[in-house]
């Protein structure tokens, strides 16, 4: 009776039942966001993150520990060389990259995939900058120098010290001459790629009483500048302007056809255009 009031009603004062209020379309569209936005928050601790451009450097991290031929446990943050080395060729391959950019912050590790790494920087023929944050501790050394240009933060830290060997130890001559010739490549490569000299190096390497549990030197950034182990002290800003400084110089340098290198090819390609035609007539 009550639906039959309520229709008669209705029908005596001619209007109609209000229409159903569509779901606004943008309703998905803002819960995708809010999610994005808690994740980001979670995650990043920010809102919104700022979108990397398009940029013509490539930028390499190298933080936390070294890993070699073995895998660290998993709480230890690593720097795969498997993973770095891939990268590089990358960037030496693509020609929208004109310059990189090496951030370290690493505690060492491996000897042999550190120089390997380091080994790879020094033979790109892009500009490269490297900078040393927070620390660059043992085989971190040979990389930071790698570059050709190096930064260091005035409050990094470097350690500097002998070679050691895990596992199996033998106690035979050959086991210490092996040791000596693996130390002999990292001195040889730092020296060879830094302004310190490899009596100085070596001083640095085996001084006693510096470190508690260790033979060798903790400098800091302005120590390693006046060492010549680094080049300057300076942050991002500084090692991103040298590196632009290099790009530009490389440009400069680059060779750039000649006039007459254009005429030539000009006269070339109105040759071949004229046998064109004449092959065209003939037949």
């Amino acid at each position: 009776m009550s639906f039959g009031y309520m229709n008669e009603g209705i029908k005596s004062n001619g209007s109609e039942p209000p229409p159903a209020q569509p779901e606004p379309q943008g309703a998905p569209q803002d819960e995708k966001r809010k999610s994005a936005a808690i994740e980001s928050i979670q995650q990043l601790g920010t809102v919104s993150p700022p979108v990397p451009a398009e940029s013509n450097i490539f930028c390499m991290t190298i933080i936390g520990q070294v890993e070699g031929h073995l895998i660290l446990p998993p709480q230890n943050k690593t720097t795969k060389y498997e993973h770095m080395i891939p990268q590089l060729v990358a960037a030496e391959q693509n020609p929208k990259i004109e310059g990189v950019l090496i951030v370290l912050n690493t505690v060492g590790g491996d000897v042999e995939a550190g120089l390997a790494i380091a080994e790879m920087i020094a033979s790109l023929s892009k500009p490269v900058v490297t900078l040393v944050l927070g620390g660059g501790h043992s085989i971190g050394v040979p990389i930071a120098v790698s570059g050709d240009l190096s930064y260091i933060a005035e409050t990094a830290t470097m350690t500097i010290h002998p070679i050691r060997m895990n596992g199996l130890v033998i106690g035979v001559p050959q086991t210490f001459e092996y040791l000596e010739k693996m130390q002999e490549r990292v001195v040889r490569f730092v020296t060879s790629h830094s302004n310190i000299s490899e009596t100085t190096f070596k001083e640095l390497m085996f001084k006693t009483g510096e470190l508690t549990r260790d033979i060798g030197t903790t400098v800091i950034g302005a120590d390693a500048v006046k060492h010549g182990l680094i080049d300057n002290i300076g942050g991002l800003g500084d090692a991103l302007r040298s590196l632009n400084g290099l790009i530009e110089t490389k440009r400069a340098a680059a060779p750039q056809p000649s006039s007459i290198d254009a005429s030539v090819a000009a006269g070339i390609m109105a040759a071949s255009s004229e046998v064109g035609l004449e092959g065209g007539a003939t037949q």
